[in-house]
């Protein structure tokens, strides 16, 4: 009889007991709390302030690995064994991070005041990490070999044969131990702010849109902070202080008052709910900025630190846009235009004229869309050709380079007339057409 050994192959592998589960994660700790922002006036009495925030808690550990469940091996059997594993342990938790010092502003109008201000204002200490829970143990071989034979045919006959199995037991793994967690972050260390006042600091107001009522009854007052950003902040304090190196100080408050002077001859009712806007730059100069449709002629004055808007002349821009044509007269050279300005503003207002003077061809008396005008003139009226007295101007359109055959008595004429009015450096354009038969 011949016995030969057949190692099996690797699918030919069964587990005995329960793989185990990982471990619960380790909790990550609280934060620790910032410490709240305060405000001191200081007299020279020795003062002590503690800001410091808070530390942050650590983190829990992770939870060991179970240990896999195992029963006893099979014994004899013809497959190879292998052990259930051990859970992973579980990983720990971060540290909580440390909390930041607390903000303080101090007030004081003598800087030796500081050297009697201790103040603690250190960011809180992170909290450790958790370290990571163990692996659990997996379940062990107790029989790590074995052979099992196997016969075929029958004893004492030909072809009878037997060989054996070889088998092997593996040992179940340790489960892989836990990560450990991150440390918390340290908080920052709380900033110091200064400011040479005994008062309460009121907040920017470098600019602001106001009524012209308001500016005219009351005034408005425009405030700058003008800050520093300087490093040193605890050489100023008394010795042991704890703070942020770097501080902000103002260096001055710079207010401004506007106030607007009515000194027009206009009627102020118009412009009292008009809104200018008012900035204060950062050359100590304010600006002042007024609605697109309101044109003023003003001078600006300072004194000290008041800016009084002196208004001369006011016009509200839909004024200088009504004028009205009373019509042509006469005929040939002495063809006439008259214009009335109904706001009785011409005094104060440039104006400027470009016509283009039409001719119709065909019967006056046809449908009006039917109509057809030639153009016999294009071009600005030169200022001696225009009269003005009273808020009426008279134009001399016969003077104008146009052929004497258009002027003449019983002619259709069209005249389209576009007119800058300018006040200051403000502009606006109107149109006129004027359609009318040149008198006999």
């Amino acid at each position: 009889m011949v016995m030969t050994i057949t190692p099996l192959s690797a699918q030919e592998i069964q587990q005995f007991g329960q793989h185990a589960p990982p471990g619960r994660d380790g909790i990550r700790g609280q934060d620790g709390q910032n410490s709240s922002n305060t405000a001191v006036f200081l007299d020279g009495s020795p003062t002590s302030i503690n800001l410091a925030g808070q530390d942050g808690s650590p983190g829990e550990n992770g939870q060991t690995g179970a240990d896999a469940i195992c029963e006893l091996q099979p014994q004899d059997v013809n497959y190879n064994l292998v052990g259930a594993n051990g859970g992973d342990g579980g990983n720990g938790g971060n540290g909580g991070n440390g909390g930041n010092g607390g903000n303080i502003t101090v007030y004081t109008t003598d800087p030796a005041y500081l050297r009697q201000l201790f103040i603690l204002t250190p960011g809180g200490r992170g909290g450790d990490p958790g370290n990571g829970g163990e692996g659990g143990k997996g379940c062990q071989c107790q029989q790590p070999f074995w052979t099992v034979p196997t016969c075929a045919g029958r004893p004492g006959k030909p072809g009878f044969n037997c060989t054996s199995r070889e088998f092997t037991c593996q040992d179940g793994k340790t489960g892989k131990p836990g990560r450990s967690g991150n440390p918390g972050r340290d908080g920052q260390p709380g900033s110091l702010t200064l400011i040479n006042l005994d008062r309460p600091l009121t907040e920017d107001r470098a600019a602001a849109t106001v009524s012209f009522a308001e500016l005219k009854d009351r005034g408005f007052t425009l405030s700058r902070n003008h800050w520093e950003t300087r490093t040193g902040a605890a050489e100023l304090l008394a010795p042991g202080s704890i703070i942020a190196d770097q501080y902000l100080e103002l260096v001055e408050r710079i207010e401004k008052s506007v106030l607007l002077v009515w000194n027009a001859p206009q009627s102020f009712a118009p412009f009292a709910n008009q809104l200018a806007t008012l900035e204060l730059l950062d050359s100590r100069e304010v600006e002042i900025l007024v609605p697109n449709d309101v044109w003023l002629e003003y001078a600006v004055s300072e004194n000290n630190n008041l800016t009084e808007m002196v208004v001369i002349n006011a016009i509200l821009r839909p004024q200088v846009l009504q004028l009205e044509s009373l019509g042509i007269s006469g005929n040939g050279d002495n063809l006439l235009l008259t214009l009335v300005d109904k706001a009785q503003l011409s005094d104060l207002v440039g104006s400027e004229f470009f016509i283009t003077y039409k001719t119709m061809l065909g019967d006056m008396d046809s449908h009006r869309r039917n109509r057809n005008y030639r153009t016999r003139f294009q071009g600005d009226i030169p200022p001696e050709l225009i009269t003005y007295e009273n808020n009426r101007f008279v134009i001399s359109v016969g003077e104008l380079p146009i052929d004497s055959i258009f002027l003449t008595p019983g002619t259709a004429i069209e005249i389209e007339l576009r007119i800058t009015r300018t006040f200051q450096d403000n502009s606006a354009v109107q149109q006129l057409r004027i359609t009318q038969t040149i008198d006999r």
